[in-house]
């Protein structure tokens, strides 16, 4: 017989070509719960990837991106999922719906850009990311990593940054404290402290270089948004 993949002749159970199965399993109540448990897998999922980026980000992406990337869930569904965690949190406790009231955006196109990014957090990070990405790539040019591996970068660390958004969100709607603000500080200085570590943990410059990337980067992000909002509006009106 040959692959349902790629056409090549199979002559066992696996294609050697492109290591597809010879069958597919049906779908049943086992393969869901298979599914789950790979996602959540300590060895090789979820919380392995949590611990392996809080304790050493630097190493742990640095052989994802030249070595393994079979131990770490994928940069892009690993900042969608922590995303959604955080956007679940959020719509639970409600916890930023306040602060667009607070400046009278709810009825402005930037108000409504600010509620995409609410409710598709991991698509806005990801954009997000970009900038900040830019101008890493600018100030750290000499480490010859490129643009695209800087980016996977910041999804693996901004993911763990939506963490720290999450659990404190989630302590602020239960216990009303306000706390939303210390958890994007934490999460801000993850960033930083893990993009230095990615690059050279022993050099103090790294450390500023990483900052003024963050900072740069997200202050571009919300000029565009605000250029996007405004123009929007001004369209709208006319």
């Amino acid at each position: 017989m040959n692959c349902k993949n790629c056409n090549t002749e199979i002559n066992s159970k696996f294609c050697p070509d492109c290591g597809q199965p010879a069958s597919l399993k049906r779908i049943d109540g086992h393969y869901i719960i298979h599914e789950i448990e790979h996602v959540l897998h300590f060895e090789r999922g979820i919380l392995y990837t949590i611990k392996e980026l809080l304790t050493k980000p630097g190493q742990s992406i640095r052989k994802y991106l030249s070595e393994n990337r079979s131990r770490l869930v994928k940069p892009i569904i690993f900042i969608i999922i922590t995303s959604l965690i955080y956007s679940i949190i959020n719509h639970v406790f409600h916890i930023e719906e306040g602060y667009i009231k607070q400046v009278g955006l709810e009825k402005s196109a930037i108000g409504d850009i600010v509620k995409w990014m609410q409710e598709y957090y991991g698509y806005a990070n990801i954009i997000m990311g970009v900038f900040i990405a830019f101008w890493l790539k600018i100030f750290f040019k000499k480490y010859g990593y490129n643009f695209y591996e800087i980016l996977i970068m910041l999804c693996f660390t901004i993911g763990i940054s939506m963490l720290f958004y999450a659990v404190f969100s989630m302590f602020q709607g239960i216990l009303h404290i306000q706390l939303f603000q210390v958890g994007a500080m934490s999460g801000a200085v993850y960033v930083v402290w893990a993009s230095a570590n990615f690059f050279e943990e022993k050099k103090p410059i790294n450390y500023l270089k990483a900052l003024i990337s963050l900072l740069l980067g997200a202050l571009v992000f919300e000029i565009v948004i605000l250029i996007i909002g405004v123009s929007i509006d001004l369209i709208n009106r006319h």
